[in-house]
């Protein structure tokens, strides 16, 4: 029995961000960004990231920030297919599939040093996407589906094949005899058993590396590189695939071992990129203060060093969706530009009030087989914060952002889903000493759901798709 199973496996599978920000971009590079989301328009070390144009207002010296934050979401997806009732283990019409995904320790460092009044130098070093890794200790709806429609339908036929000479001995009249021994076979058809897992990883660091000069003495320029080194690994399997089936020359129960058609896949993919990046930023007065920041495209291409079975590999050969995995191929995935706007108001000595804008041009960012033109359009960001100096030493904050991703259903699928969200982040500032603050800062996000049908030959595949994400942090930030 010949079995050509496809595993539909996709490099995007735990490139997505793990904390807050675009399809590949993690906007939360410190604790104070926990604690106030809304940075796109503050002055202050910890906003080296969404206003470097920024730091030229900060007082000559050096000025650092170290930073780790811890995150922890989960991935949930419940399918629902009809073949899914013939899995002996879980014989439901409809399985979940959860997916952990943990990163413990997430460090950035954020440093400028300012001087002759006019200019500064800027480096900053932190994960801008990825973050961690994603496990799914029962493989994925899509795995199963495949494979669950792939031995129903290979052993359907062959039982028809072997119940139609039966058929017409029997004197059934030949224009019926397909259709018999296809509703025979059905019948006949007793199961299939299937041991499934996915694993991915994904990490980009970045190094930030710019200047900022004052044009005039509320108005500055920002101009920098950051060089992206990414890393992912996707590591899965589908083993121990069994038939089960009613034989029928002697009613008997009937297994078919299909090991043969196991799939198995551990590739490392490894790239690098340089994102150029322009900001400005306007004190118009004792109040207010005005940033933009303007990040290009990053044009990312990831080789892949894999290691396939040989079924693996046989298949690949004419896949293209397995084949992007080749050993020595390499794989694009462009990391979005991002247009960003800024303000923050300063209502009186203790009380600031923030808010920013983002837009990710997700449609240009060149990626795999032209997924991009799957996304209807590029991702939307809200944000709104406030701080309050409780005392000379302590400062409390708050914010919210909104995410908007705009993607199409066929966009979607449990390889791969990013889903708009609300967050919030509080947290606190304290001042330890003239030269030392401390931040405190908890991020959460609130997911909407998304519902996906897609249909198939052997019925309709329904996805509902959830995720959570909760984010810890605390930062050091020293000025000298």
């Amino acid at each position: 029995m010949k079995k050509k199973i496809i595993l539909a496996l996709t490099a995007t599978l735990a490139s997505a961000s793990m904390m807050a920000g675009g399809l590949l971009t993690n906007t939360n590079q410190n604790a104070s960004f926990l604690r106030q989301m809304s940075q796109d328009g503050i002055i202050d070390i910890t906003g080296l990231y969404a206003n470097p144009a920024g730091t030229a207002f900060l007082s000559p010296g050096l000025h650092l920030s170290l930073n780790i934050q811890s995150a922890k979401q989960s991935r949930d997806i419940t399918t629902s297919f009809p073949l899914f009732a013939y899995n002996r283990q879980n014989p439901q019409a409809t399985h979940r599939f959860d997916g952990d995904a943990l990163a413990p320790v997430i460090p950035s460092l954020q440093l400028s040093y300012n001087w002759d009044s006019r200019w500064s130098v800027n480096a900053a070093f932190a994960l801008g996407g990825g973050g961690g890794k994603c496990e799914f200790d029962q493989g994925l709806g899509t795995f199963e589906a495949l494979y669950a429609s792939q031995i129903y339908s290979g052993v359907v036929s062959d039982l028809a094949t072997a119940i139609a000479p039966s058929l017409i001995a029997a004197g059934v009249p030949v224009a019926q005899v397909s259709t018999q021994a296809q509703a025979a076979a059905t019948a006949a058809f007793r199961g299939y058993d299937l041991n499934a897992y996915m694993k991915g990883r994904s990490y980009q660091f970045g190094l930030t590396l710019g200047g900022t000069y004052k044009i005039m003495d509320n108005l500055s320029a920002f101009v920098g590189l950051r060089g992206v080194f990414a890393t992912n690994n996707y590591n899965g399997w589908v083993t121990d695939v069994k038939a089960y089936y009613q034989n029928p020359a002697d009613g008997q129960m009937a297994t078919t071992d299909l090991s043969a058609n196991s799939l198995d896949l551990n590739a490392d993919q490894t790239g690098f990129g340089v994102t150029p990046i322009i900001g400005m930023d306007w004190q118009v007065d004792s109040h207010w203060n005005l940033a933009f920041k303007f990040e290009l495209p990053t044009h990312l291409s990831l080789k892949n060093k894999t290691e396939m079975n040989a079924y693996t590999a046989a298949v690949a050969q004419t896949n293209p969706t397995l084949g992007q995995f080749a050993d020595g191929r390499s794989v694009r995935e462009d990391v979005p530009g991002i247009i960003a706007a800024g303000a923050q108001y300063k209502a009186c000595d203790r009380l600031r009030l923030m808010a920013g804008w983002h837009y990710y041009m997700d449609c240009q960012a060149k990626k795999e087989g032209d997924k991009q033109e799957l996304i209807d359009k590029g991702t939307l960001e809200f944000s709104a914060g406030a701080e309050y100096d409780v005392m000379r030493r302590l400062t409390l904050s708050a914010s919210w952002q909104c995410t908007r991703y705009r993607l199409s259903d066929e966009y979607m699928n449990d390889l791969s889903f990013n889903l708009s969200s609300n967050a919030i982040g509080v947290g606190l500032r304290f001042n330890a000493s003239e030269h030392l603050t401390l931040d405190f800062g908890y991020m959460h996000n609130f997911y909407q759901t998304r519902n996906v049908d897609m249909t198939t030959a052997a019925g309709t595949k329904h996805d509902h798709y959830y995720r959570s994400n909760r984010v810890f942090g605390i930062g050091a930030n020293l000025s000298f």
